[in-house]
């Protein structure tokens, strides 16, 4: 049961049937009611995820020696790459403001790994076509960062990490940037100029497309290709090795099969930007990492999730065994209209990066996130019981094994789930191996008119994926040795993707139709039926209350990473 607010306080009279001679609390009818966190005050959300020592201003950060060394090395850095230069402040000129951002970096079991203090510049006051154009990055996909790990893992590779210091410092700048001085050190003898800025500032807009391109530019003079299908995943591919290098903004996993010539594309990269060398992969964007017995790597996301719990303003919930409840479906507008859905939507989208190593909570979160748009007190009891599984479950991830390079997905539909809009729920997984690197839940764009037609959409949007991780595999020079199979518990879908004739009735369906029966006859891809218990993709149609999980997975106890299903779950 959720409790969103305080409970109004209880009298109760002593109970007759105590005959016991001691004067208690409940005998003098004294009972003080059970306070429950507020769940609706995003302001309170903010008060609880702030590091009490954290300054919020700059005269707050002067007080305490640790935050003013911290600034002094910032500027000390930023002079070190000739950030900018003052100049006289040009008349009719957009001038930037900049302000000091301070921030405690912790390690992965929580204790403090750094002070850290960064100018940041305004860039909310730039102005489009003046100081700023182009602003895009790339972002590696997270089924890129999991093809990586499984391969790792089959071919027993290192994962290394780097991290760039100060990243966007080393992007140059192709417009006329000018910047206020910063707080705290104005130089004395100009204290009226301004600084133009020569290369990128954190906080700009153009910022991280500047260190992009600066980074990127380098590679290929160390013999690195950019693959077709994800801009953020590099190769170097010799006649005896291959190192794969992956770019997540500044934090880098690089790893090959030569651990030599790792090193020394680590060593050319740190002789042109300031690289720390984590050593082997730990924690990386939230992702935890560790390293078992047999080659075995199993991801997790837990201190993630413990923050997000503690957000949330739930961090003493009671656990619940399942993300949704079974068999219940939310109409839009059911319910009361929250009144600020500021910390809703925020929770709900912390919970979509969860989704990176949890599969599990797929399916109720794809529920939740189609109700960004208006949600209300109904909407939010179903984060909170997405937020209480994860309170029982923070040790779930996903386990990486050694094994094969065999491709296979499964692929499934509800049809017409969706009580809204009539639209069916698609979800579909992908293996490599025994590894599952890729996987959706998501509504499907239209509504289907019957089963066939919403299961044949899944097998369609999994044949994609399937795909492009073909595609990525051949960037890396890696070979798939069998056509990947792909299972589907339809019939009559498995029937139209290898049926020759093009049926008037299915004629909507003229894309994926063809899409499906080019790779089935040129043996790109094989389908094969497989009952609806042994559906693992109905895990993201219907939630942990599929037939799939109920009967590999109903007796595993909370708190440890399912091992019956292939590769985890």
């Amino acid at each position: 049961m959720d409790n969103s607010g305080p409970l109004p306080a209880q009298v109760h009279p002593a109970s007759s049937m105590n005959n016991h001679p001691m004067q208690t609390r409940s005998k003098s009818g004294i009972v003080q009611s059970k306070q429950f966190p507020e769940f609706s005050s995003f302001h309170t959300q903010l008060t609880s995820i702030s590091e009490p020592d954290t300054p919020s201003y700059f005269k707050q950060a002067l007080g305490h020696p640790a935050w003013k060394q911290a600034m002094t090395e910032e500027i000390q850095a930023l002079d070190q790459q000739g950030t900018w230069t003052l100049v006289p402040s040009p008349p009719h000129t957009n001038i930037v403001g900049c302000k000091w951002i301070f921030k405690i970096k912790k390690n992965a079991d929580g204790t403090i790994s750094r002070y850290k203090a960064r100018l940041v510049a305004q860039g909310f006051s730039q102005e489009y076509g003046l100081d700023y154009e182009e602003t895009f990055s790339p972002v590696v996909r997270h089924t890129t960062v999991r093809l990586i790990l499984g391969l790792a893992v089959n071919f027993q590779w290192e994962l290394r990490q780097l991290d760039v210091k100060n990243a966007f410092l080393h992007g140059e700048l192709q417009e006329e940037v000018f910047m206020k001085q910063p707080q705290g050190f104005v130089d004395s003898q100009y204290p009226n100029h301004v600084c133009k800025l020569q290369k990128s500032l954190y906080g700009l807009k153009q910022a991280p497309q500047a260190w992009n391109a600066k980074f990127t530019g380098y590679l290929p003079t160390l013999g690195f290709s950019v693959s077709h299908s994800d801009p953020s995943l590099f190769v170097k591919k010799t006649e005896v090795a291959v190192v794969i290098l992956l770019l997540y903004v500044d934090d880098i996993i690089i790893t090959g099969s030569d651990p030599s010539l790792v090193t020394s594309v680590i060593q050319a990269l740190s002789e042109v930007f300031e690289l720390k060398d984590l050593g082997k992969l730990k924690y990386f964007l939230g992702l935890e990492v560790q390293y078992h017995s047999g080659g075995k790597i199993f991801v997790n996301q837990a201190k993630y999730a413990r923050d997000l719990i503690k957000k949330a303003s739930m961090d003493t919930c009671k656990p619940c065994s399942t993300p949704s409840k079974p068999h219940h479906q939310v109409l839009k507008d059911e319910g009361t209209p929250l009144p600020n859905p500021t910390l809703f939507r925020s929770i709900v989208g912390a919970l979509q990066y969860l989704t990176f190593t949890r599969p599990d909570i797929a399916f109720a979160v794809n529920t939740v996130c189609q109700f960004m748009h208006s949600p209300t007190d109904v909407h939010l009891s179903l984060v909170k019981r997405i937020i209480r599984y994860l309170q029982g479950t923070l040790q779930f991830g996903v386990t990486f094994s050694p094994g094969s390079m065999v491709l296979s997905g499964y692929c499934d539909a509800d049809w017409a789930g969706d009580p809204n809009t009539r639209r069916s729920t698609i979800g579909y997984v992908v293996f490599l191996g025994s590894n599952p690197i890729s996987w959706s839940s998501n509504k499907q764009a239209s509504v289907s008119r019957s089963s066939t037609e919403a299961e044949y959409r899944a097998l369609a949007h999994c044949a994609a994926d399937i795909s492009w991780i073909r595609q990525v595999l051949c960037d890396l020079h890696m070979i798939v040795p069998e056509a990947p199979l792909l299972h589907s518990d339809n019939l009559s879908a498995l029937a139209l993707s290898a049926n020759p004739v093009f049926h008037s009735r299915i004629k909507h369906l003229d894309v994926d139709f063809h899409f499906i029966r080019e790779r089935v006859q040129s043996k790109d891809l094989i389908v094969q039926y497989v009952p609806t218990d042994e559906q693992v993709a109905d895990i993201l149609t219907k939630g942990l209350h599929s037939p799939i999980f109920i009967k590999h997975c109903s007796n595993l106890s909370l708190g440890s990473p399912p091992a019956e299903l292939e590769g985890g779950c």
